[in-house]
């Protein structure tokens, strides 16, 4: 009987506790989802606390000075520290590793901490129970392109994919990093200062931290505001530029791009401008801006200028918040692969075309003049029948930063064919539409439906929005155009909006070897597949000396063909190897032709009203 009521003591206990831990766990299930109580994984994963100085204090010397400390409760006992090997944007794998020295690191006490390199580009600490460790390392910067870094004694420009280690799976984490500038050289970046601390900036994650370049010098400014939201120009060195007069058109282009989405995404903007070398590349709230000192004069110059800040400035929208699929949040170790470089390169380059006329900064002549001889230059290269849009953007990683002698022949820019086959579209759905709809439209659904919901797009997300602005299907414009090879037929959209392509000229005389001339030597540089010279057997390295007996020249060659017919022969003496030979070659016909846009002879109400519209003439 005892044995009995023991049990039954026992069970009665065992479900009281049964039931305790039942309504327990139902309170804390309730309070999650409140947001009471978090669970206890996340708890666990505090990061870690990151901190960057950056110094130059002998800047002659080419050296950025890092430091980086990194607190952690949760510290690991061995910690890797990698550097990012491409920067986004500039679809390369650039290895910024091998430009790391004298890496060091030692814990809160001062005491060396062991540590070992176990990749390209990864550091591998043992941090021996601390909880900071404190890594130094120098990088080296002598190369002036808007992806690396330069530091001398006029400037110090930098990336910080190019220059900062990220903690191993810390990527989410915040940071800060203090400058420590050369003598009184003043700060651009993009990044938030950190109120109370003098050059110090704070990044909310490190796709933030890598998308700020810096700009350390005593640069000159320029400062606007659009709706509100304070834009700087920063150039770092002398030139022949208008500050003022340059900030008022950059201030139109911003406008314009305002007026496609209806508000702008961030809180400021910084225009980074080099007065040496040449190009751009796009970050979060800024741009990082290369143009020649004496380049901004005449007008025709001021013009590509300001092309180049549209393009940049567009990428604010397309790209760094309406993203392609695989870019982002990025992986910095290894290839992004996309198909949509296209839309997100091609489309922001014909956006800026827009831009600028739009803001009345170019003519509608100008712009068609550009237009044609954009069609031009695809036309003339044997490429366009070889590689598609799409796979042009894929490949990106191994081709078109990698251009060789033959690239012309197997490749075409997602850039350059990107621009015209987004002009397309945007004709196509003005057409379709009869002017009610264009590819603004298909822009704001990206930067509405996509970047606003946190999502990324992908080809048939693009190809989708169009055909809903359109109203119609475009599967054979993209089979054709984006996904496949096919030559364009231009006049089957310009006509739409009564616009016409014409052509003349061709039929000349033709080598069809592109040369070099230097010191004397003319080389033969690049070949177009299907030339004369193509496929009867000249090679590009060949050094041509001598044409039917005469001494060459690049002038003395082009006159002399000039005077012959198509089916004539020149017999060419070249040097190969260092051995001399002679190649007879029989002229063809120059495939090449110059190529205007206007109207069409009779245009109809609507193709007239849609030239107007599209060609901004309203305004």
């Amino acid at each position: 009987m005892a044995q009995k009521l023991k049990r039954a003591t026992f069970a009665i206990i065992a479900l009281s506790l049964a039931f305790l831990f039942m309504q327990q766990d139902v309170h804390a299930q309730k309070k999650r989802k409140k947001g009471q109580e978090k669970p206890e994984a996340t708890l666990a994963a505090a990061p870690p606390e990151i901190a960057f100085t950056v110094g130059m204090s002998k800047p002659w010397t080419h050296l950025l000075e890092v430091q980086v400390s990194v607190k952690w409760d949760q510290m690991p006992e061995a910690l890797d520290l990698k550097m990012p090997v491409w920067t986004p944007g500039s679809y390369l794998i650039r290895e910024y590793a091998r430009h790391v020295q004298d890496f060091a690191v030692k814990n809160s006490a001062g005491a060396d901490l062991a540590w070992q390199k176990t990749s390209k580009n990864t550091w591998t600490v043992k941090t021996g129970g601390a909880k900071e460790i404190k890594a130094s390392y120098q990088v080296y910067a002598n190369e002036l392109t808007v992806r690396t870094n330069e530091v001398n004694s006029e400037h110090a420009f930098w990336n910080n994919a190019a220059t900062l280690m990220f903690v191993k799976g810390q990527l989410s984490a915040p940071s800060t990093i203090t400058v420590n500038p050369y003598g009184n050289w003043k700060i651009a970046t993009g990044l938030p200062q950190v109120a109370g601390s003098a050059n110090t900036f704070k990044a909310p994650n490190f796709d933030v931290l890598f998308d700020s370049p810096f700009e350390v010098s005593n640069f000159t400014e320029f400062d606007f505001v659009v709706e509100g939201k304070p834009h700087r120009l920063v150039f770092s060195g002398e030139g022949n530029y208008d500050g003022p007069e340059i900030a008022a058109d950059v201030t139109k282009i911003v406008e314009e791009a305002y007026k496609i989405f209806g508000e702008l995404p961030y809180d400021n903007y910084t225009f980074i401008v080099n007065l040496r070398g040449g190009g751009g590349l796009e970050h979060l709230n800024s741009t990082a801006l290369q143009f020649y000192r004496w380049g901004f004069k005449p007008q025709a110059r001021l013009t590509g200028f300001l092309g180049l800040v549209a393009h940049e400035y567009f990428h604010a929208f397309n790209v760094k918040r309406i993203r392609p699929d695989a870019l982002g949040p990025f992986d910095y170790e290894n290839e992004n692969y996309t198909r949509l470089l296209w839309v997100a390169e091609g489309g922001t380059e014909y956006y800026s075309g827009l831009l600028l006329l739009r803001a009345g900064l170019i003519s509608p002549q100008e712009y068609l003049a550009g237009k044609a001889d954009a069609i031009r230059r695809l036309d003339a290269l044997p490429g366009r029948l070889e590689q598609s849009l799409e796979e042009s953007s894929f490949d990106a990683w191994i081709k078109y930063y990698r251009q060789d002698e033959n690239s012309m022949n197997t490749q075409i820019s997602y850039y350059d064919k990107g621009e015209l086959v987004n002009m397309l579209i945007d004709l196509k759905i003005r057409e379709a539409s009869k002017g009610t709809k264009s590819l603004d439209d298909v822009m704001r659904a990206l930067y509405n439906d996509f970047y606003k919901k946190g999502k990324n797009y992908t080809p048939a997300d693009y190809q989708r929005l169009a055909e809903a602005a359109a109203g119609v299907s475009l599967d054979d414009l993209f089979s054709k155009y984006v996904r496949g090879t096919a030559e364009v037929d231009w006049n089957a959209f310009l006509n739409g909006i009564g616009l016409e392509i014409i052509t003349s000229g061709g039929g000349k005389p033709y080598l069809g070897a592109e040369l070099t001339e230097a010191n004397g030597n003319l080389t033969v540089r690049a070949i177009p597949a299907g030339s004369p010279a193509y496929e009867q057997g000249l090679n590009t390295g060949d050094q041509i000396v001598a044409v039917d007996g005469y001494r060459a020249t690049n002038s003395f060659l082009s006159t002399w063909i000039a005077n012959k017919k198509v089916g004539d022969k020149i017999k060419l003496t070249i040097f190969r190897f260092d051995k001399m030979r002679d190649i007879e070659i029989t002229l063809g016909a120059d495939p090449r032709k110059m190529y205007s846009i206007s109207a069409v002879p009779t245009p109809t109400a609507e193709q007239q009203a849609l030239e107007k519209q599209y060609l901004n003439a309203d305004q």
